[in-house]
This record gives structure tokens, sequence and C-alpha cells, in this order.
């Protein structure tokens, strides 16, 4: 199967360990030198409708990717902690003692 940049963009990333939806491709790392593509990124989901930012953007080693499907990509990686998975809100929240 050939696949071309364009058409891995806007594929959906999901954790085979936990089946988390992690959002989708939206950029490529490249090794210049070695002509090798090094890395996925998933840009970080919006802060309050984008109002505050984004979150941290996603780069997930090559290695890591299992499989490349005709509409998902497949990654194996460890679940995130339970703070990670709090949206902005919540983990303001808990900063305040709210």
């Amino acid at each position: 199967m050939t696949c071309r940049m364009g058409d891995l963009r806007n594929k959906e990333v999901i954790n085979v360990r936990d089946g988390s939806r992690m959002g989708y491709v939206c950029d490529l790392e490249l090794d210049t030198a070695a002509a090798a593509l090094t890395a996925l990124v998933v840009y970080g989901k919006l802060r309050l409708f984008g109002i505050l930012g984004r979150e941290p953007d996603l780069v997930i080693p090559w290695d890591k990717v299992g499989l490349i499907g005709d509409d998902t990509v497949l990654v194996d990686l460890p679940p995130r902690s339970p703070q990670e998975s709090l949206g902005a809100l919540a983990r303001l929240w808990a900063r305040l003692g709210l």
C-alpha cells in the first residue's frame, strides 16, 4: 500500500493500548539527511474554543506506529495519566482546589 503525505494527513490516530482517540495527523517530521520519516505530529486540542491557545502537540515516534489503515492510524503508546486526560478547565479547577 502506498500513502502520500496528503493522504496521511487527517487520518485519526488511535492508541491500541487503551483505545483512546488521540486526534488527527496534522504534520510529519522528516530526517532530511537520511530521507526518512521520523514522527507523526498530532496538534493539541483547543483550550476554551482556542481563546486560551492549544494543549501541547503530541509527537509520535515512527517506531510506535503499528498500522496505517484507510482512515485511521494505530499507534502503541503508554496510556495517558489521569492528570493528562483532564481537560484544560478541569486542570485549572484542580489547581484552584474547586
